[in-house]
């Protein structure tokens, strides 16, 4: 039978910062990426509401996802 062990203090901690961490990263490598291309993502994406763009970037944001994951695993 599993216990509590799961509910200590620290391996809650420990899983908060990992996920600050990812997140932080992850928000970086976007900006990043953000800087490096020749149009404004945002404003073509929401404000001419380019899908063909707004795919690419949500695989960017996967692709980027798993290896923020991947590192912290």
């Amino acid at each position: 039978m599993m216990g509590f062990e799961w509910l200590k203090p620290a391996v809650i901690l420990g899983s908060l910062l990992y996920a600050v961490i990812g997140v932080v990263v992850f928000w970086v490598c976007f900006l990043i990426i953000d800087k490096l291309t020749p149009v404004d993502l945002w404003a073509e994406i929401v404000e001419k509401q380019n899908k063909a763009l707004g795919m690419v970037v949500a695989a960017m944001c996967l692709g980027i996802s798993i290896i923020v994951a991947a590192a912290i695993h």
